[in-house]
């Protein structure tokens, strides 16, 4: 099946009230249940009932937006304080069935130790759903929390871009290792024997770095997928690289079908430098979404949502306004590109996430472009990625 013939992949990134900063004050938001848990079980119940691929999980270390100087990022009338990515998604997961999920990590201030652990646990949890997306930050401001490091400058990724997401391109691996630490079968579990565990199946990762030094092995058995699908949003040349050397799926920021195809020719190519030519990387579009019944109330929300966040609201991603029907013809040519599906932010809870996962989703259905069931029982599976023997096992 060729691309054009494949099934879009269409998952959505989960964030406070919405991506736009008034989307609390929308009538139908709920600000008071941000930090519940009922809150964001709703939100991936919705979005599983949709039949949605996966959601994301946001999470940083600095207020919300990320955008903006240090002074804007603490205005008084935008959402502030978030919950932690990998734990909400841990909360969610048991209540779901199918749904991917795929929390944030901050690579630049965390240990691939931890959150390998932390991953291949929500891999347990969710029976073979997990995922995780990989983040950078150069920020100043966030680098203070912790007080290993510095950064110069303005907050943002900056001049140390290239720098920071070589870091991360071997935290994924020292990730990576230590889920395949131990082999399948480590386990015995011998009653008789008294045995629980085969000690020559847990492997030393020696892993001797310029960033990380890690002997291994995790202490956490292999998670059920072998390997958690491993994410990474890409805006330039360096963090396509990262998405071509290191990620199974990637996201990106195109702002026109010609700059997609642009970009998918980018992350091919350094995907072919790192060896991998002939592995399957689906490359995802993010979009943000202002959805309505009619094109006029989708414009007329958005101005709303500005008026009341003070600003025009533009973030890195192209803002899409109309109805979902009309979402689905930009979806349908943006494919051509060559992209595998999309990510779409809706820009307020829950009213572009109902668009999406009634308008749209049901939409794409009746198009035949995704399928009317979810597929696989794991998400790499779902994405047509086999699941890899560890690389310590014998052969």
């Amino acid at each position: 099946m060729g691309q054009a013939d494949s099934p879009l992949h269409v998952g959505i990134a989960l964030e406070g009230a919405g991506w736009h900063p008034g989307a609390w004050r929308e009538p139908d938001a709920r600000p008071a249940e941000l930090f519940s848990a009922r809150y964001w079980t709703d939100l991936v119940e919705q979005a599983e009932h949709g039949l949605a691929d996966f959601v994301t999980f946001e999470d940083s270390f600095s207020p919300q937006p990320a955008q903006g100087s240090e002074r804007e990022g603490w205005q008084a009338q935008q959402v502030r304080g978030r919950l932690d990515a990998v734990l909400i998604a841990a909360r969610v997961a048991p209540v779901t069935s199918a749904i991917g999920l795929i929390p944030t990590v901050i690579a630049t201030h965390t240990e691939p130790f931890h959150i390998s652990k932390a991953i291949a646990t929500l891999d347990y949890v969710s029976t073979g759903r997990a995922g995780v997306r990989v983040r950078v930050s150069g920020r100043p401001d966030e680098a203070r929390h912790f007080g290993r490091r510095s950064f110069p400058g303005q907050a943002g990724v900056g001049a140390d871009a290239a720098e920071l997401l070589a870091e991360a391109a071997d935290y994924i691996e020292v990730t990576r290792r230590l889920w395949d630490s131990w082999e399948d079968d480590a386990e015995i579990r011998d009653v008789a024997t008294g045995r629980f565990i085969d000690r020559d199946k847990l492997h030393y990762i020696d892993f001797d770095g310029h960033w990380f030094n890690v002997k291994g092995p995790s202490i956490t058995p292999r998670p059920p997928q072998g390997q958690p699908l491993v994410c990474a949003l890409g805006h330039g040349p360096a963090a396509y690289e990262l998405i071509g050397r290191s990620a199974d799926v990637g996201f990106v920021t195109p702002r026109d079908q010609a700059e997609a195809s642009a970009i998918v020719a980018s992350v091919r190519a350094a995907q072919a430098a790192a060896g991998r030519a002939d592995e399957r990387l689906p490359v995802l579009a993010d979009l943000l979404v202002y959805l309505d019944d009619e094109p006029s109330a989708a414009t007329a929300r958005r101005a709303r949502l500005d008026d009341a966040a003070g600003r025009e609201y533009a973030g890195d991603a192209l803002a899409f306004t109309g109805t979902p029907a009309q979402l689905a013809d930009l979806l349908t040519d943006w494919r051509t590109a060559g992209l595998s599906g999309f990510r779409l932010r809706p820009a307020a809870l829950p009213h572009d996430l109902t668009q999406v996962t009634d308008g749209l989703l049901a939409e794409l259905r009746r198009r035949g472009l995704i399928p009317d069931a979810y597929r696989g029982g794991t998400l790499r599976e779902r994405f047509g990625l086999p699941r890899p023997a560890s690389r310590y096992a014998a052969a």
